[in-house]
């Protein structure tokens, strides 16, 4: 009987240690964790599908994108017309220096006594021949030079460098060029520097008089 119960005890200590073992361990699967992973509760929830209001917005931030990538192509075409039309604008203001030199070497050369013979014709059509290439050139680049002789006197084109009492012209009116002023395409250039028909002091009198508050 006494070795019978010692059997028992030794059973159920070693029973006793490997359900100790077997809980100690994490590497052994839980049935019962198993069972609740794959039950109903672990599936994945399904995905909600948008609704107008998100749709809406969505809509709006790709109108706004478009949008933006169109101006900012257009803004890149207007530069890079900007570059090929006004790229030499530099490079033309030193030019036109050298169409006035021409000019005034031709001016001084018509000013010489007829004595001087072929020479000096010669010359003349030398320059003249020059002078006459220059402004084919510049006009292929969109140069065009500014006379405004007989003119209004326009603040965007001219540059008043005094006033002349004298002619019969209206007040306001260029009068007197001394250096012509050129432009490329739309864009001003050089402006030509002018002088301008005074208005009169009558006309000056009367306007103050004008403005000035009755007593």
């Amino acid at each position: 009987m006494n070795n019978q119960k010692k059997k028992l005890g030794t059973s159920e200590e070693v029973k006793g240690q490997a359900e100790k073992l077997h809980s100690d361990d994490p590497g052994q699967p839980d049935s019962g964790a198993q069972d609740t992973e794959t039950g109903p509760q672990g599936e994945q929830p399904a995905p909600q599908e948008a609704g107008p209001e998100t749709a809406e917005a969505l809509k709006d931030q790709l109108l706004r994108a478009l949008a933006e990538i169109e101006n900012v192509r257009k803004r890149a075409g207007r530069e890079r017309e900007d570059a090929v039309r006004y790229g030499i604008t530099g490079f033309a203001r030193d030019i036109v220096g050298i169409v006035d030199n021409l000019r005034r070497a031709m001016d001084s050369v018509e000013d010489q006594p007829q004595e001087g013979g072929e020479v000096i014709k010669g010359l003349q059509a030398g320059i003249a021949i020059i002078q006459q290439e220059f402004d084919a050139v510049l006009s292929r680049h969109g140069i065009e030079a500014i006379s405004p002789l007989g003119e209004a006197f326009d603040h965007n084109f001219h540059q008043a460098m005094y006033e002349v009492e004298e002619g019969d012209h209206p007040p306001g009116t260029v009068v007197q060029v001394m250096q012509q002023g050129y432009k490329i395409h739309d864009r001003l250039l050089r402006p030509a520097m002018v002088g301008v028909k005074k208005k009169p002091n009558a006309t000056v009198s009367e306007l103050k008089k004008e403005a000035e508050p009755e007593k």
